[in-house]
């Protein structure tokens, strides 16, 4: 895909990325230092299947920008994203790669939210053989996961 990708071990990791219709994006790194020091709400944004069957950050928020099966919209999103992220308060929102992340934080902007999506997602992109998680994502750079 390569849709605002970074190196995330080069310089940039720590910076924000300007992008159009949202604060920006931002690597994983960052997002988790804004999450754990309290700077940043991390929204978690993948169906519940894949939180379950993947894994999940622990103190994320979870909240499905779609839903399976189906991929149908989450009619409750805006609600729970409103319930979720304090006025004033930053919103980092993790998908599985960085794709419906960009959606849900235009959405979140359009909220009056200062929302960014975090790069890579959760599993980053697919390698050589279409398997994910050992070219980037939350997972690859070793933040706070688990699985069921």
């Amino acid at each position: 895909m390569g849709t605002g990708r970074h190196d995330a071990g080069g310089a940039g990791a720590l910076q924000v990325q300007p992008a159009e219709g949202y604060a920006g994006n931002v690597s994983p790194e960052l997002a988790c230092q804004w999450w754990q020091a309290g700077q940043a709400v991390l929204v978690d944004v993948r169906t519940d299947a894949e939180r379950e069957w993947v894994g999940f950050v622990p103190g994320a928020v979870p909240l499905a920008w779609k839903q399976w099966p189906g991929m149908a919209m989450n009619p409750q999103f805006d609600q729970g994203l409103q319930a979720a992220v304090p006025a004033g308060q930053k919103a980092v929102l993790l998908c599985r790669s960085g794709v419906r992340s960009i959606a849900a934080a235009r959405r979140a902007t359009e909220l009056g939210l200062e929302a960014y999506n975090i790069l890579e997602g959760f599993e980053g992109d697919p390698d050589a053989q279409a398997h994910r998680g050992a070219r980037g994502g939350w997972r690859f750079h070793g933040l706070p996961w688990r699985q069921n």
